[in-house]
């Protein structure tokens, strides 16, 4: 089985790596001031066709990358959650970002929480950490809500070089509150 097959299901969501048929909606998404916010800001179309490329590569490369988020019942992609581990990065992510218009619904928690069953599970972490900007306080949230809390800060790799929160937990922290 290619990892290219891979689907995890939640009760409202279908994770599964992006394909080429994403690629319209990441474009809106990166093109979003609002859900581009903390997300280094408004990409063009060239550029968000490169970060999508880096997304499929990491899949290929490594055999994990952020998940296209569908919401079962439209059928429509919403985002883009997973683990995330670029050359340099602070360590072994699970990221999360939702398209605005889909914000309030509790999504992000939701396929967090069964992309970091996931990396423990089946990537065998034994840390799962979130970058997070100092004002994003919606991520902040989902943070919380995922039981994680801030572990230190750091400076995201260049050619961005912001000043991030690391938050994040144990997988024995992420298991004790689980059960």
């Amino acid at each position: 089985m290619s990892v290219f097959d891979l689907r995890l299901e939640t009760e409202r969501l279908l994770l599964r790596p992006p394909t080429v048929q994403d690629f319209e909606a990441f474009a809106a998404f990166c093109a979003d001031p609002i859900t581009m916010q903390h997300l280094g800001g408004v990409q063009a179309k060239p550029v968000a066709w490169r970060s999508f490329a880096g997304l499929v590569g990491s899949w290929q490369l490594l055999g994990y990358s952020m998940f296209s988020v569908i919401e079962k019942s439209s059928g429509r992609w919403m985002g883009r959650v997973g683990p995330w581990q670029p050359y340099g990065w602070p360590g072994t992510e699970v990221g999360w970002s939702i398209a605005s218009e889909f914000w309030g619904r509790g999504y992000a928690p939701e396929a967090a929480r069964a992309s970091i069953d996931w990396a423990f599970d089946t990537l065998g972490w034994s840390e799962v950490i979130h970058t997070i900007a100092p004002d994003n306080t919606n991520s902040q949230v989902v943070a919380r809500k995922l039981g994680s809390s801030i572990l230190r800060s750091t400076h995201l790799p260049p050619p961005s070089e912001v000043l991030v929160d690391v938050w994040g937990q144990s997988r024995a922290q992420w298991l004790a509150q689980r059960r």
